[in-house]
């Protein structure tokens, strides 16, 4: 990746680092969350639900209004939402106040990646815009080896809501890092904010099976606290660095999909799909041992993350690149599964299937999402028999 890109990709790197630290350290406080606003984990577990449906609802529809903007202001300024939601989450009396704190800063959420994977994209190369967006998308992973354990940390150690202040600190720093490196390119002009590419059908089966496909995950990982401690015997203490477990496998797997989608794309999320499905179903199993529940832990963050890179690219292809509403709606896709599998995971706890029952909801999502991926196939195949035989490799 040329060198005169890193230092903007590190940039929004930052940013997706505080988007990620903030959307998934709350799974490793749900407990203590839980109990200081006096309601159950699967109550508090809407609290990454509200966060998710904010970023589906909010993202293509803010993406939208700010479309023909130049990026960089408003990127810094998306940001802003981000410092004054964690700031109400930080200050909030009860579950009501904690939810609204989780709205404002999701609103910020798909707006940013949906720009920024499009700026990113634009400072390389076309055959290197997987790899450019997983640098840009490496903040999430980041913060999901670094930022959520050592936010679980501190909020153990201080209590949740010094995590919160934390986070809204960090966001300052995101800010004054974009405005310090990302070049002020990029008007968003009129096609960028096409609506008419969600007239396609292999868009939605693009969405639908990013949904799916990232959803999986969030069915067991959004209860994660109380999988690995009720179920698989670890004591609290031990969560900070499980969750540096898990983070490392997403960046192991944000690397391998990244490189493999580069070069094959629908193959690469396939393959990293039906790897997550077997993860899923056997996670059932060994979460009732701490060394087996430990090493599928991992497991799961390096199949995850093999399919972002290429799921985030299928959906832009699908609308024929530079569209920053599409490109919002990916994020949306993401976020739309993760507030799927948390609230698919806690109605199997809450109808007392317990919380091991989590992995095989996660593991009829990506039963769907691979349905979805051999339909993305045959459409591919049916391109191909029409002629558009470029278009057809350039994302199949």
């Amino acid at each position: 990746m040329a060198s005169r890109s890193a230092p903007a990709l590190t940039a929004l790197a930052v940013g997706t680092f505080a988007l990620g630290m903030t959307e998934f350290v709350i799974t490793g406080l749900l407990p203590p969350i839980a109990a200081d606003l006096s309601v159950s984990i699967p109550t508090a577990g809407l609290l990454i639900s509200g966060y998710a449906l904010s970023v589906v609802i909010g993202g293509p529809l803010l993406t939208a209004s700010v479309a023909r903007r130049a990026r960089k202001p408003v990127l810094i300024g998306l940001l802003g939402f981000f410092v004054a939601g964690n700031l109400i989450s930080a200050v909030a009396p009860g579950f009501a106040a904690m939810m609204t704190g989780r709205v404002v800063a999701a609103l910020c959420h798909g707006a940013f990646i949906g720009i920024a994977t499009i700026t990113a994209a634009d400072l390389v190369r076309p055959e290197r815009r997987s790899s450019a967006i997983a640098a840009m998308l490496s903040g999430i992973t980041v913060a999901s080896v670094a930022g959520v354990p050592l936010g679980t940390l501190l909020g153990q150690q201080f209590g949740w809501r010094a995590t919160f202040w934390a986070m809204a600190l960090l966001g300052v720093v995101a800010a004054l890092a974009t405005a310090a490196f990302v070049p002020a390119t990029g008007s968003g002009d009129q096609p960028s904010a096409r609506w008419g590419a969600f007239r396609s059908p292999v868009v939605w089966l693009a969405l639908g099976m990013t949904a799916l496909a990232f959803g999986a995950v969030y069915a067991p990982f959004t209860y994660v606290a109380p999988l690995m401690t009720d179920v698989a015997g670890f004591s609290p203490g031990a969560l900070p660095w499980l969750l540096v477990l898990f983070g490392l496998g997403l960046v192991l797997g944000n690397v391998i999909g990244a490189r493999s989608a580069d070069r094959h794309l629908m193959p690469t999320i396939i393959v990293a799909s039906a790897a997550m499905l077997i993860i899923l179903v056997v996670f059932a199993w060994t979460a009732h041992s701490p060394a087996p529940a430990a090493v599928t832990l991992f497991a799961l963050g390096v199949a995850a993350y093999a399919t972002v890179p290429g799921l985030t690219t299928r959906v832009i292809a699908a609308a024929d690149g530079d569209n920053l509403v599409v490109s919002a709606a990916a994020v949306s896709a993401f976020n739309l599964g993760n507030a799927a599998g948390a609230y698919l995971g806690g109605r199997a706890i809450a109808a007392g299937w317990g919380y091991d029952s989590t992995p095989l909801v996660g593991a009829a999502m990506e039963v769907g999402a691979l349905g979805l991926a051999a339909a993305l196939l045959l459409a591919g195949r049916m391109s191909t028999r029409t002629g558009d035989k470029s278009r057809s490799a350039e994302v199949f």
